[in-house]
């Protein structure tokens, strides 16, 4: 039979191996530090300024639209307060276009009133006047009766009339004073 060999650590490597792989190791090892980690930390660069590039942008971003909300807000102020002020000017005007029309209203109604009082003074004249005539008439139809002459004269008959109606006025206006 064969001699065994001697028995190995399966933990140690042999020596030709260890050589490799220490190359293999300082190869991959010189491959990552000068090829790709200057890579990687290139591209993390790049994206970390992406990134705060576009949280920079995101900030302008946030602070035009809260300048933009503020000139909003103040412009809805500023159209409310022109709206109240709008409202304000049309009661004001309501209120005076109330006042005209009522002032237009009582000066038709004082103009009607002072119209159907010329009315009726002028109708109160008339027929006064008619009353009067027609008294007259009568009391000359009953004065000729009772003295039994004619009473037709004109002139007489009015200065008759005028007296007698004369006397009328003047007892009622006595007997208004007691």
């Amino acid at each position: 039979m064969l001699a065994a060999p001697e028995a190995q650590n399966p933990l140690l490597p042999e020596l030709a191996e260890m050589v490799v792989g220490g190359f293999a190791f300082l190869f991959v090892l010189f491959f990552l530090g000068r090829i790709l980690v200057p890579r990687i930390q290139k591209a993390l660069a790049e994206r970390t300024e992406a990134i705060e590039g576009g949280l920079k942008k995101a900030a302008d971003a946030q602070e035009e639209a809260q300048r933009a909300l503020q000139e909003y807000r103040e412009q809805l102020a500023e159209a409310r307060h022109e709206a109240a002020r709008l409202r304000e000017e049309a009661r004001e005007q309501g209120a005076q276009i109330k006042a005209e029309l009522r002032e237009e209203a009582q000066a038709e109604a004082r103009r009607l009133i002072e119209a159907a009082h010329a009315q009726i003074e002028a109708d109160r004249q008339l027929a006064f006047a008619q009353l009067r005539t027609e008294i007259g008439r009568l009391s000359t139809d009953l004065a000729s009766r009772i003295v039994g002459e004619s009473l037709e004269d004109e002139a007489r008959q009015r200065r008759i009339v005028d007296r007698f109606l004369e006397e009328l006025e003047t007892s009622s206006d006595a007997q208004a004073v007691r």
